[in-house]
């Protein structure tokens, strides 16, 4: 088989329907939108979910909860994240931004205790979980509140 020899199977490929094209076409007069109202007028559009005038079923649905516009977003370091660093290293907010740890600056920082901390590192961040404050002084590092 060659590239000029395919073609498309038996019935995939219709001609366009001609409307509006006189009676014997099948389509002709009113080009099969019916009689008056609104849909057989020209630049006729609905909105998205217009059900003909009954109410929309999204808005039918009860909705729930609410955004709360003041509420504290934090950024997240678990105590594994900060293994990586040697020992006796101060790790602050822009030291985790520089080395791709955190995305932001913007939001305080907290730390988690999710993971060991097998170094001894001075941790400065906004605020500590206890277990996260007592790993890192358990593994002989401080943890300070900025």
């Amino acid at each position: 088989m060659r590239l000029h020899e395919l073609s498309p199977p038996e019935g995939a490929r219709t001609e366009a329907k001609r409307k509006g094209r006189g009676k014997a076409s099948g389509l002709g007069k009113t080009a099969g939108r019916g009689q008056k109202g609104q849909k057989s007028r020209s630049g006729f559009k609905t909105r998205r979910a217009f059900e003909g005038g009954q109410m929309p079923l999204f808005q039918r649905l009860p909705k729930r909860g609410f955004t709360n516009i003041s509420r504290q977003k934090w950024v997240i370091v678990n105590l594994k994240a900060l293994n990586r660093f040697s020992d006796d290293t101060v790790v602050t907010p822009e030291l985790l931004h520089r080395e791709g740890i955190i995305k932001t600056l913007k939001d305080p920082l907290k730390v988690l205790a999710n993971g060991d901390l097998h170094c001894k590192l001075v941790i400065r961040a906004h605020s500590f979980s206890e277990q996260a404050r007592a790993k890192i002084e358990a593994a002989g590092g401080k943890a300070e509140v900025i």
